[in-house]
């Protein structure tokens, strides 16, 4: 379990040399992530590389030995009388992909290196004495909650917040939102470009292009022209009658006298 040896060689080695089949009762029974299973090809055989210690009455600290079984797939010391904390160097046993240390006396912290063990499938840490905030990882937070029940002082994902948390507010970073705001701005002008360049163009080219347009256009440019001086005159002679018309008005009263 430390090296990379497999454990194939052996097993074959267990055959009969006449005929290379297996023996009787070749076949192992194995409790395999929680559920029994019958291993009969020495192929799948020889990947079983298991600790399976539970209902026991062993005592004392988990030996931090074990963590340089690399090659480990999976751990079971549940129900004994274990205490202590995790082993720190957990997180070495890239290959573990089940542990149960339930219904131990376990305590302290979870391991923050627990959480790096991608291949771990099945976890029970239940039933113990363990505390703090579970440890953030992909892995921690995708199991159900009985892999942690019993451990009254455990919180965080997937159990209840821990006393204090509060949304986590990702600050933006500074370059990225100038960078959003650079990019906006270069769209605005681009709009802007755009829309002169088929704006003026779309009216200008077009009266360039036809000429019964352009007159039309200019005919009319003139007739508004003319409309709007005829009614600023009319406008102007009307406030200059009336002024003289009040004059008038004034002096009347006096040239009667």
């Amino acid at each position: 379990m430390v090296n990379t040896k497999s454990l194939l060689q052996t097993i074959s080695e267990e055959k009969s040399p006449d005929d290379r089949t297996p023996f009787p009762g070749e076949n192992v029974l194995i409790m395999w992530k929680g559920e029994k299973q019958d291993f009969k090809d020495d192929y799948l055989l020889g990947h079983v590389k298991a600790i399976d210690l539970s209902n026991n009455i062993l005592e004392g600290q988990i030996p931090e030995g074990i963590s340089s079984l690399v090659r480990l797939k999976q751990i079971n010391l549940s129900r004994n009388h274990l205490s202590g904390a995790i082993m720190s160097k957990i997180g070495q046993l890239t290959s573990l992909e089940s542990l149960d240390l339930s219904h131990n006396h376990l305590s302290g912290e979870i391991p923050l290196s627990l959480a790096k063990i991608s291949s771990l499938d099945v976890l029970d840490l239940s039933y113990n004495n363990l505390s703090g905030r579970i440890p953030y990882g992909t892995q921690l937070q995708g199991f159900n909650t009985s892999s942690y029940i019993g451990n009254h002082g455990l919180c965080g994902a997937p159990l209840p917040k821990c006393d204090g948390d509060e949304v986590a507010i990702i600050p933006q970073n500074n370059v990225d939102v100038m960078h959003r705001k650079d990019n906006f701005m270069l769209g605005v002008y681009i709009s802007v470009v755009l829309g002169f360049i088929f704006g003026f163009w779309g009216v200008c080219g077009s009266l360039v292009v036809k000429t019964s347009w352009r007159h039309v256009f200019f005919q009319f440019y003139d007739d508004i022209k003319d409309k709007i001086y005829v009614v600023v005159i009319m406008n102007f002679c009307l406030f200059c009658s009336s002024g003289v018309a009040d004059v008038a008005f004034k002096e009347s009263p006096a040239m009667i006298n």
